[in-house]
């Protein structure tokens, strides 16, 4: 979750290393720093030991250098998700030819479900009009019908959904 947010959030990220291992006992309460932090040792990383996410790290670092929308830091704007635990935004180009959707669990222990609202007025589409997606993590395409839409997102399945909104010019 934190790294979605991260890569998607921002026009520049980065990753301590270890971080795609999900290592990072941290030191104890109100400290930043990380017990066994190669900071103070020389670490020898299990890159392929199991729990990584070096594959969602993978998948987006793809997402970033495939979508355009994703290199400026002055477009994010959020989207109505009628659940505190959902974070919901989109980032659009200028030319409105690539736009990605976001929607992330801000809960890492608990399912959360929502309704949440497709930017259908961005693309100058009534709010009963029908856009194409493309799901960039798991692959595939879909129609969203509408602008109001359910979503269920579980952090043991799938705590993240990014998808890019396929202009009805395309």
């Amino acid at each position: 979750m934190r790294g979605t947010l991260a890569a998607t959030l921002s026009s520049v990220y980065g990753l301590y290393n270890g971080f795609e291992l999900c290592e990072g006992r941290p030191m104890g309460p109100g400290k930043e720093e990380y017990i066994d932090s190669e900071k103070y040792e020389i670490k020898a990383w299990d890159y392929d030991r199991p729990g990584n996410i070096k594959d969602h790290i993978r998948k987006l670092n793809r997402i970033r250098r495939d979508n355009p929308a994703l290199w400026d830091f002055r477009n994010v704007s959020f989207l109505n998700a009628w659940n505190d635990q959902i974070l919901a935004y989109f980032r659009m180009t200028p030319a409105r030819d690539n736009c990605v959707m976001v929607l992330v669990n801000l809960d890492p222990h608990r399912r959360q479900e929502c309704s949440y609202e497709v930017p259908l007025w961005e693309f100058g589409l009534p709010d009963h009009a029908i856009i194409e997606a493309e799901d960039l993590l798991g692959g595939g395409r879909f129609a969203l019908h509408g602008k109001t839409h359910r979503i269920a997102l579980d952090p043991a399945d799938r705590p993240v959904a990014i998808w890019r909104l396929i202009p009805p010019s395309v």
